[in-house]
């Protein structure tokens, strides 16, 4: 261990404390135990709100829900949540639907339908694991490492069906 004198100690004894100091401080902060992000009120509210719907809401949405109760939010907070989450895997990006990533705090596997007409996403539970059959599968032909997949259907929603066959029949 190297003592490196700091303007203003005058001592050994005093150079000694400084550096034993900068040790437990050292290995306080990069110790394995300690999390690697802050959790903070914001961060908890943005995944407990995107966990409370089945809306698959975008970043904007998200803000605009919480900022009232939340004045001090902003919406590049929501966004770098968002991405965060996706990425440790407490959440999802299920797309970029009319220019707008949607977002699901639903990990498990399941597709999504869009519609194409109101923008919509809904959940759809899938029988088995054809997400897992479908990656083995493309793997096979490809000879590529397939690290996941996801299956989103195209379509009208029941609500645009219906007001499609009201206007239709006027």
């Amino acid at each position: 261990m190297r003592i490196i004198r700091k303007k203003g100690f005058t001592n050994a004894v005093s150079c000694g404390i400084f550096i034993s100091v900068i040790i437990l401080v050292t290995d306080f902060q990069g110790g394995a135990s300690m999390p690697t992000r802050k959790n903070s009120k914001k961060r908890q509210v943005i995944l407990e709100a995107l966990a409370a719907t089945t809306a698959h809401p975008t970043a904007q949405e998200l803000y605009q829900q919480l900022k009232p109760d939340y004045p001090d939010l902003s919406l590049g907070t929501v966004y770098r949540n968002l991405s965060l989450f996706a990425e440790e895997g407490d959440a999802m990006s299920v797309g970029v639907f009319r220019g707008q990533e949607r977002f699901d705090a639903r990990t498990n596997p399941h597709a999504h339908l869009h519609c194409v007409q109101c923008g919509r996403v809904i959940d759809v539970p899938l029988p088995g694991e054809p997400e897992a059959q479908l990656c083995a599968l493309a793997q096979g032909v490809t000879d590529a490492q397939v690290l996941g997949c996801s299956i989103t259907f195209t379509g009208l929603c029941k609500t645009c069906q219906q007001a499609d066959k009201g206007s239709a029949s006027e």
